[in-house]
């Protein structure tokens, strides 16, 4: 089964975790991960609050050190900074929105060294907005700020955490659609943590369905898609599997 994005599947792995644990304090949050990314792909991590998601993709992205197992970013098995990361071709959008409410969406671009003309032409909603300063743009124009600031600098690998919090569903989908385009055009490899398990579906590849720190169940969008109210049901909810709180 495939994806609704024909396309071969990309040879060059960049991002791979085998075994993966992690957690706070040697406390251990996820346990067991097996993920894998590709250049050109885009692949959606799942599931309820509290599954381990975030933790996920704060040791991807370096910031926590794995307690176990493997993780190869770009090629690299040695532990490395988010600052490093970057510098290899990482990009990761947090949660929370990374600009800088003082100053103005160009002075935020300006600051990442992220030419306007190059963020404008992901997003040209953004050229009308480059003098006004970031605290005053809404939640959505905030963080096309954020991901064209990621995305304008060429990345080969974008972790990106929850890009719709907060947000209408037609500025999910804008933000989605990007993302989608840049993998596509630019050879991107992206692993998105997303919410609105629906919109992540039409644009991704690949699905892994997190709950209690593992991966319970992994495949195409389409066989996941297929099956998608079975999966909320069992994974997606606050309660054990199969319940419905």
């Amino acid at each position: 089964m495939t994806t609704t994005q024909e396309k071969a599947v990309p040879s060059t792995t960049v991002l791979e975790c085998q075994g993966l644990s992690a957690g706070y304090g040697g406390t251990v949050v996820c346990r067991g991960l097996d993920i894998t990314v590709r250049s050109g792909e885009v692949v959606a991590l799942i599931g309820a609050n509290g599954a381990g998601k975030s933790t996920t993709m704060l040791t991807v992205a370096g910031e926590l050190a794995p307690i176990s197992g493997r993780v190869s970013v770009l090629g690299s098995d040695k532990k490395a900074s988010l600052a490093t990361l970057a510098r290899r071709g990482l990009s990761y959008v947090t949660e929370e929105r990374s600009v800088i409410m003082g100053l103005t969406a160009a002075d935020n671009l300006r600051l990442a060294g992220v030419k306007a003309d190059a963020a404008c032409a992901i997003f040209p909603e953004l050229r009308a907005l480059l003098g006004r300063p970031a605290g005053l743009l809404s939640g959505g124009e905030q963080q096309m700020l954020t991901l064209a600031r990621a995305l304008a600098r060429n990345p080969k690998l974008l972790l990106a955490d929850e890009l719709s919090l907060g947000l209408a569903p037609q500025i999910v989908a804008r933000l989605l659609d990007v993302v989608r385009a840049a993998a596509d055009t630019q050879n991107l490899g992206v692993l998105l943590v997303e919410q609105h398990v629906r919109q992540v579906l039409r644009v991704a590849d690949r699905v892994y369905v997190m709950r209690r720190g593992q991966v319970m169940l992994e495949g195409t969008a389409a066989e996941i898609g297929a099956d998608l109210d079975a999966v909320q049901r069992a994974y997606l909810s606050s309660g054990e599997p199969g319940e419905s709180g």
